[in-house]
């Protein structure tokens, strides 16, 4: 069956600067400093990462965080978790809109 997403794709981002290297370069010298050591550690900033993956749904980001998680020794256990926490924030982000939806029905109600 063939579908939109390739698994075989992944090993092309590196190739996204063909049509426009110069670009491709900022991106992948900013992507490679936020991905360093800093505040925060690189293990969790993969779990971010990792978590982000699922809000955005993106299978390309989830195979390579998956991935990347479990060499920086994270476990199943605290991936699901980070899952989890993703889940929570986006379903909490719909419903807090539902207030938008109040007001307007508040006021075209009146």
């Amino acid at each position: 069956m063939k579908t939109y997403y390739n698994p075989e794709d992944l090993k092309k981002f590196g190739k996204i600067g063909e049509f426009q290297k110069e670009l491709a370069d900022k991106f992948f010298s900013y992507y490679g400093e936020v991905f360093k050591e800093g505040a925060l550690t690189e293990r969790e900033k993969s779990l971010i990462a990792l978590a982000v993956s699922h809000a955005i749904q993106c299978p390309y980001c989830i195979d390579a965080y998956s991935v990347d998680t479990l060499e920086k020794g994270c476990d199943e256990e605290e991936m699901m978790e980070a899952v989890h926490v993703a889940a929570a924030i986006r379903g909490g982000a719909s419903l807090v809109h539902g207030v938008q939806m109040m007001n307007k029905v508040k006021e075209v109600s009146m």
